[in-house]
């Protein structure tokens, strides 16, 4: 860890410690995910899923974030309407560091840009990935406006503490396929992982850059609405190198969320899940959730069949 970004997660530790302490709100959650139940599944192919139950995260799980919805609410990541506890850091005069009060990792951050604009990720993916150098010891993760940003409206990343979700070590044992390179900079694709996904590696941050321009084109050509193609992103920085996972999007929200009573599984998977770690914040959903219900949901909610095979050759064929 280079003097930076040494200092900054020195900075970012004092900051979660003095919030934790001094915010009530912050510090009741982050006691109770101490006590979380956690459990894991295997599914078929050997991966595992972790299933937390987390009553604070109902407000993102079933958050209405229609249009008309957001418009009636006041936008809680801008700088103004803040909780007067809360505090923040400064990233390159752009964004602000924050504690997020409502966690699902032991150490949560929500990243707001302080402008008040839409949470669309084209042009600011290499945002990502600075961010990701300077909080090294977080993975940075991205939700688009229909994968499960509780906030359309107000740009945001968030990081959570390395370590805590299967895909950071699955990543080195599964299966996966070279579709692009270019200056020591790949695509690979992890095929049969039960939500299909493009891997992006490589020490060029430009590189890096054009390699997801190119991935937003030809998803924004395979998707005929929306404002941005549907994708959850994961990005970290070790070791000199940057290790971004890109989760193409066909479905918000699986059929089992708007089932009535019984069936209904209060389920909305985002980038955590993906990742490995499913946030369940009702306890009927912890109980009920097993292997081929994972399975079930990630084929709803993921690109596969054809539809996959197609991005991985235009990616193979694109120049």
């Amino acid at each position: 860890m280079s003097q930076t970004n040494k200092d900054a997660d020195d900075s970012v530790e004092k900051l979660i410690a003095s919030q934790i302490s001094q915010w009530d709100l912050a510090r009741s959650n982050y006691m109770d995910l101490e006590n979380a139940m956690l459990r894991t599944v295997i599914l078929d192919n050997g991966c595992r899923i972790k299933i937390q139950f987390n009553p604070s995260r109902m407000r993102s799980s079933a958050a209405r974030v229609d249009k008309k919805s957001v418009s009636r609410r006041r936008c809680f990541l801008c700088s103004g309407n803040l909780p007067d506890q809360q505090r923040g850091l400064v990233f390159e005069d752009r964004y602000l560091i924050l504690v997020n009060p409502f966690p699902i990792f032991s150490r949560h951050l929500t990243i707001p840009l302080k402008e008040h604009t839409d949470q669309l990720i084209g042009g600011r993916f290499d945002d990502m990935l600075r961010l990701s150098r300077f909080l090294d010891s977080f993975i940075v993760f991205y939700n688009g406006p229909q994968c499960g940003a509780s906030a359309p409206d107000h740009f945001h990343f968030q990081a959570g503490n390395k370590g805590f979700m299967p895909i950071e070590e699955e990543y080195h044992h599964f299966s996966r396929k070279l579709i692009a390179g270019k200056e020591g900079c790949t695509i690979e694709a992890m095929d049969g992982y039960y939500r299909n996904t493009l891997v992006l590696s490589g020490k060029n941050n430009e590189v890096l850059t054009t390699f997801f321009g190119k991935i937003y084109h030809i998803l924004r050509q395979s998707q005929e609405s929306g404002d941005e193609p549907m994708m959850n992103i994961l990005a970290g920085y070790e070791d000199g190198l940057w290790r971004v996972f890109i989760f193409p999007r066909r479905a918000h929200r699986p059929r089992q969320f708007f089932e009535k009573d019984d069936g209904q599984i209060l389920i909305s998977p985002a980038s955590v899940d993906f990742g490995g770690v499913w946030i369940t914040p009702r306890r009927e959903d912890y109980d009920k959730l097993d292997s081929e219900t994972v399975m079930d949901i990630f084929a709803q909610v993921s690109y596969g069949g054809m539809e996959w095979q197609n991005i991985k050759n235009i990616l193979c064929n694109h120049k």
